[in-house]
């Protein structure tokens, strides 16, 4: 990762997760709180999903970057698109807004984390390590000191 925008999106994935977390767990023990997942077995099915998606979006994977986007569009746009058809037959109350709020959260990150993997140009995270450079990348020092100790051999006589 290689700005702040990147480590920004990934905490922000993180943190949304154990949200996510937190809300399942409440909906389970049958406890208020002012969002509740679409379908519980799915949201745990999801939630299991993310864990691999978000360690390859760590390592700025491409594939998990796209797993991630395509798990969560899945899972959240058809609860979109179902959210946005309630609220223009019954009106936008409470439990509404604030469900809609967390569903178009979760696909703005992912979708924002896709992007950002797939247009940074430096994709790899941690290829160079600056302090191992020196040792590695020193290959015309090397041929240059390699040809000087060939030249001066010295025998110790006893």
């Amino acid at each position: 990762m290689t700005s702040l925008f990147s480590y920004l999106l990934t905490f922000f994935g993180i943190a949304y997760w154990f949200f996510r977390v937190i809300v399942t767990l409440l909906y389970q023990l049958d406890m208020d709180f002012f969002a509740q997942p679409i379908n519980l077995t799915a949201e745990i099915t999801v939630l299991f999903l993310t864990l691999p998606c978000i360690l390859l979006v760590v390592k700025r994977n491409i594939v998990g970057a796209a797993a991630y986007l395509g798990i969560y569009v899945t899972y959240f746009g058809t609860a979109l698109y179902e959210t946005i058809l309630g609220v223009q037959a019954t009106g936008l109350d409470l439990v509404n807004s604030s469900n809609m709020l967390c569903i178009i959260v979760g696909v703005i990150i992912p979708l924002l984390t896709f992007l950002d993997i797939l247009f940074n140009k430096n994709r790899s995270m941690g290829k160079d390590n600056k302090k191992g450079d020196w040792f590695y990348k020193n290959e015309a020092f090397d041929r240059d000191f390699d040809e000087r100790a060939d030249r001066n051999q010295y025998k110790i006589n006893r």
